[in-house]
């Protein structure tokens, strides 16, 4: 699907007010629960946000408690202030001017609580907004223009093919092979990535929103848009010699020390799509000459000392916008939500090791 203007392009979306959602994410969570006690044969019937869960389970092994993707994370806070020139593209409250209130996650990708920050995978800045009026936004954006896969069900693939076999410790080398050339979309994430050197900072990081979103402006004119946060202090990253003195949970800490000192700020940014830019494939990035527009400022200022904090609970639901904002027709993005509450239904029934 190119970039247009028209309503036609958009599925329909129920804006999602904070009790709203609520409920669903505790119903969704109890409907996990309930698929938990089912028998194995029932279970063989998983839908497709249980099969993407327990790939990413059968990859990191059982983690209990701990999110399935980006578990190795903290909370912080702080507040998002929108721009003028973003009141021009969308009526949403949150670019209004005032405060904003946020809950922000910072993550290291992948599913072990335990991995190490001298990675070179992408990191994550998961965000929920609540304005004034109570409106809700929420997102999660990665620290690469691109996603690895462009549907739900190539997820499910890409995740088992680098799952190890139980017969050899190992990836199958030949069931890799043949997904890799059948999709080479899926390996341009992890090029971008290898080229990059490991993230000296979560607050020195530029972090992107991967999928389409359609502004409405108060004319009921629209505007396709994906988005980045592009932090102040420049993008920081680690030689190879400044990563062997470092221990392995340095970005905790490093955030920590960085926020007691000053806030840390980040710009957002929104890219304007053009006709023909698709709108349905998050692993093809825009031309870098599509318009940016200077959209607002995010600033955390608080970081939570210890593990966990307000964001445990939260799914960071991409489909949770306010109105203003409504999600575009990709199938990754819309496939979020079901998979977030499969997972959020999981940890909720776990007990930590």
């Amino acid at each position: 699907m190119a970039a247009g203007k028209g309503r036609a392009f958009t599925p329909h979306h129920l804006h999602i007010k904070v009790i709203s959602m609520n409920k669903l994410i505790i119903a969704t969570a109890v409907a996990s629960l309930g698929a938990l006690a089912l028998p194995m044969a029932a279970q063989a019937q998983a839908s497709l946000a249980e099969q993407q869960v327990n790939a990413l389970e059968g990859l990191a092994g059982k983690q209990p408690t701990a999110r399935r993707s980006g578990a190795k994370g903290l909370c912080a806070s702080g507040h998002f202030t929108g721009h003028a020139d973003a009141r021009a593209l969308t009526s949403a409250s949150v670019f209004n001017g005032d405060k904003v209130p946020v809950i922000a996650r910072f993550s290291v990708g992948g599913g072990n609580p335990k991995g190490t920050d001298k990675a070179k995978s992408v990191r994550g800045l998961a965000l929920s907004f609540t304005a004034a009026n109570g409106e809700v936004w929420q997102m999660a954006n990665i620290s690469a223009p691109i996603f690895f896969v462009k549907s739900p069900e190539d997820f499910v693939t890409f995740v088992k093919v680098r799952s190890a076999d139980p017969a050899t410790g190992k990836p199958d080398p030949e069931k890799l092979k043949a997904f890799n050339e059948a999709h080479p979309e899926t390996l341009l994430q992890g090029a971008y990535v290898a080229k990059q050197p490991v993230p000296a900072s979560y607050g020195a990081l530029n972090y992107w929103g991967v999928n389409a979103f359609e502004l409405n402006d108060a004319r009921g004119q629209s505007r396709f848009v994906r988005w980045q946060f592009v932090p102040e202090a420049g993008v920081l990253g680690l030689s190879e010699e400044q990563l062997k003195d470092l221990p392995n949970d340095f970005l905790a800490d490093e955030l920590r020390a960085r926020v007691a000192k000053a806030p840390v700020g980040f710009e957002f940014k929104l890219q304007l799509a053009e006709p023909g830019d698709n709108l349905l494939d998050p692993t093809q990035a825009w031309p870098d000459s599509r318009k940016l527009v200077s959209a607002g400022r995010l600033v955390i200022d608080k970081v939570e000392a210890m593990a966990g904090g307000d964001c445990d609970r939260i799914t960071f639901n991409p489909l949770i916008t306010p109105k203003g904002i409504k999600p575009s027709a990709d199938p990754v993005l819309n496939a979020r939500a079901a998979a977030y509450g499969v997972s959020l239904g999981r940890r909720l029934s776990e007990t930590a090791n």
